[in-house]
């Protein structure tokens, strides 16, 4: 009976370790290809458009364009001369 227990423990640690190792790389594959997608806007149907911030293009690039500052005035009031 003890070399049958060996036997079942070896088949089930060999499908342990098979499955194991299977889903190590089956993984591996998912996570490459959903970090590095090499069509993934196609495959999602987005545009080819990098937000680096997660702003949206507002926080780049002003709807309007900004009004141009005006100078300060010097006073025009005339200084008392010393007596």
């Amino acid at each position: 009976m003890n070399p049958v227990m060996f036997l079942i423990g070896t088949i089930i640690f060999g499908a342990y370790m098979y499955f194991l190792i299977w889903n190590i790389f089956y993984n591996a594959k998912k996570n490459k290809e959903e970090n590095y997608p090499g069509d993934y806007y196609n495959r999602h149907k987005q545009p080819d458009a990098m937000d680096m911030d997660g702003m949206g293009n507002f926080s780049r690039f002003p709807s309007t364009a900004p009004k141009p500052r005006k100078r300060p005035q010097k006073n025009k009031t005339k200084t008392k001369t010393p007596v």
